[in-house]
């Protein structure tokens, strides 16, 4: 008598009969080919010579350790609570931005300055600005006119460009004799970080004058 029973292979179910054993078909395994890979260095890396940063110096150690070595010198104009070089006839210096607000408000320079501090003011005017009116062209011919008048006190600059800017804060941070008159933003906030510079500019059709002390007007 012939007796077949079930048994579990790996692979699935096998047949056992008394004479034979006969395992379950399977599959042919797959193979994958090994592919050698190259790695690269990517040039940015860190470890790479050129990328390295050169070690720090004594001098750059200092700053970024907050150590003030050099103090910028102090006028001695400033010993006071205001600035004791600042008095009448004011010297005003003017940029180009001044003269054509000046121009579009319909503003005597000389005389709406006096009507500004109640004393008599010499507007300056410094050989950058007049470079930069000469640039402008034929469209700011009238602003040429106006800073080409005889009562303006002409400022010789003696350093390479024309660019006006920086001339008027060189200027006023090696003499504290001046008053800035300018409505360009830029100018204003770097001049209000230079203590002891008053600030004159062009307001509701009329000059107005900023940090200028009560006890000298």
């Amino acid at each position: 008598m012939f007796v077949a029973r079930g048994v579990l292979w790996f692979g699935g179910w096998a047949t056992i009969s008394s004479n034979t054993l006969t395992p379950p078909k399977m599959g042919k395994a797959k193979t994958t080919r090994a592919i050698s890979v190259k790695r690269m260095i990517n040039p940015r890396d860190q470890r790479l010579k050129k990328n390295q940063k050169p070690p720090k110096t004594d001098k750059e150690k200092a700053k970024e350790a907050g150590l003030v070595r050099e103090i910028p010198q102090i006028s001695s104009s400033l010993f006071f609570q205001f600035n004791q070089s600042l008095t009448p006839p004011y010297s005003v210096i003017v940029d180009t931005n001044f003269i054509n607000q000046s121009i579009q408000n319909k503003l005597e320079l000389v005389q709406a300055m006096m009507d500004c501090l109640y004393a008599k003011c010499i507007p300056c005017i410094t050989d950058c600005v007049m470079a930069e009116l000469e640039k402008l062209g034929s469209k700011y011919r009238i602003a040429l006119r106006v800073a080409r008048d005889p009562r303006f006190e002409r400022l010789p600059c003696t350093h390479k460009g024309t660019y006006a800017d920086d001339c008027i804060i060189a200027r006023i941070m090696q003499h504290k004799c001046y008053i800035v008159a300018t409505n360009d933003k830029e100018l204003k906030a770097r001049i209000r970080k230079i203590p002891g510079i008053p600030i004159m500019y062009v307001a509701n059709h009329k000059y107005a004058i900023e940090r200028l002390p009560d006890s000298i007007t």
